[in-house]
């Protein structure tokens, strides 16, 4: 009696393998409508996609202001006015420089004088008239002028005076209380807080002026992907309004400090923009690409999600096929990399397994 029973619990074994409720047979007309590939290395090109926005380049602007107080008497410039460096965008009078040239002049006559002494003390003493001593007095009254000379033109130089400026006030020794702001470097005038008859003061900020042929773009990176991203990546950026404008370079920043606040890492990319195509504030979408590597890869269109977990139809006869679980990686595009359940050289079905799982649910509930 026990030998029968195993007899036939051997001969019901294969139908109940093929009756599995993860296995299906395939009709032919359900055939027509699947499509199998071989698995095998294939090159994987990883890339993530960051929303982002341009900003100016910070290396290339210069917020310029006054070097000493005064009045704006005249601006020579306006927001998005293209200036070069050196070239005047408004005048400023200010007491404190004029101040500042009278005591240089003064500094000057004193130095003239005291270096009359002290030539006249060392004939004086080299004719055994006066002391030593004496000499040494006037020498040192000579260096103390000599010390308030400098100071006086270190402070004009600072209030912005050039060395043609010092020497023109040496020969024709007149005051001038009128000093230029001029540009620092070429580029556009961006921003303008300075009107007319307005005082300033040296901490203020009145022009800045940015160079708008180099932009950044700037990403922020969540810290769960901060592996993700180093300095010398490949990246591409296009436009959310002119989506078919892309430019491609490399990532040039990748901040080493999570911020706090966002919990993002700051992502920097430097791109050229000799059209001005890309305008600051403009909101942008950052793509970072890994170097590509032989992978095991499936197309979005083989994968079946039951319960909440990815699955595959695998070929286990020409016309039977198994429903496998498989560990994929995140998508990236139309293609995922297998990272377990599969073997490289198994057939898997990459069109038509909706129609084969909808035939499995048919089978399972019948």
């Amino acid at each position: 009696m026990k030998f029968i029973y195993l007899l036939i619990v051997l001969l019901l074994a294969p139908l109940a393998a093929a009756q599995t409720p993860l296995t299906v047979k395939a009709s032919p007309l359900l055939m027509q409508q699947i499509k199998i590939i071989t698995l095998g290395s294939s090159q994987v090109h990883e890339s993530l996609r960051l929303p982002a926005r341009v900003e100016l380049d910070q290396e290339r602007i210069a917020r310029i202001g006054a070097t000493v107080t005064g009045r704006i008497t005249e601006t020579q410039a306006v927001i998005g006015q293209e200036v070069h460096k050196g070239e005047r965008l408004a005048t400023l009078n200010s007491t404190e420089l004029g101040m500042a040239q009278s005591a240089y002049l003064k500094t000057r006559s004193q130095l003239a004088l005291r270096q009359l002494v002290a030539n006249r003390a060392k004939r004086l003493f080299a004719s055994d008239i006066i002391p030593k001593a004496e000499l040494e007095e006037r020498e040192s009254l000579l260096s103390e002028a000599d010390i308030d000379l400098r100071t006086a033109t270190d402070q004009l130089r600072v209030f912005g005076m050039s060395d043609a400026d010092l020497a023109r006030l040496a020969k024709e020794r007149k005051i001038h209380s009128l000093l230029p702001i001029t540009a620092s470097i070429q580029g556009t005038i961006v921003e303008r807080t300075v009107t007319l008859g307005q005082v300033v003061q040296p901490s203020d900020a009145l022009f800045t002026v940015a160079d708008l042929s180099h932009v950044w773009v700037v990403a922020e990176l969540p810290e769960q992907q901060a592996h993700w991203a180093h300095e010398g990546d490949e990246a591409s950026v296009t436009l959310a309004a002119i989506p078919e404008q892309e430019q491609r370079g490399r990532l040039i920043y990748v901040a080493d400090m999570v911020d706090p606040q966002t919990r993002t890492v700051t992502l920097r990319m430097d791109i050229p923009n000799p059209q001005r195509i890309f305008k600051p504030q403009m909101l942008a979408t950052l793509v970072i690409y890994k170097q590509s590597t032989q992978e095991l890869a499936l197309p979005d269109s083989a994968i079946i999600r039951v319960d909440d977990r990815d699955h595959v139809f695998v070929q286990t006869a020409p016309d039977e096929f198994t429903l496998k679980p498989v560990k994929l990686s995140a998508r990236n595009g139309t293609v995922r990399q297998v990272i377990d359940g599969l073997q490289q050289g198994e057939k898997v079905v990459i069109e038509g397994g909706f129609h084969l799982n909808s035939e499995r649910q048919r089978k399972e509930l019948g």
